[in-house]
């Protein structure tokens, strides 16, 4: 017996739909919001300052130690939350063992 193109096509459209929905909804839940994101700007400057007042620590600017807040604020409006927290968390170590030196 031949099956029927059109429950193939069906089938098959249905099957993409839930698969492009499931990918909508999973990646915009990861992206960081924008208040998320005014706070981690912030935080980074912040970061960066510490960085600098410690002798020894501030080994100049680049992507991750810039005191640029819009520089901060749109990189974290294109990432995860994950990606973003770990570049905090990163920065955060950093300043607190270069201070405990």
């Amino acid at each position: 017996m031949r099956r029927s193109f059109t429950n193939v096509t069906v089938a098959n459209l249905m099957a993409l739909s839930v698969a492009s929905s499931v990918c909508l909804v999973f990646g915009t839940a990861n992206a960081a919001e924008p208040v998320y994101c005014v706070q981690y700007a912030w935080l980074a400057l912040h970061e960066v300052k510490a960085n600098m007042a410690t002798p020894g620590c501030f080994k100049g600017f680049d992507h991750r130690w810039n005191l640029n807040f819009q520089g901060h604020y749109d990189w974290c409006l294109t990432a995860t939350v994950a990606a973003v927290n770990a570049e905090r968390d990163y920065r955060r170590m950093r300043v607190a063992q270069c201070q405990a030196r």
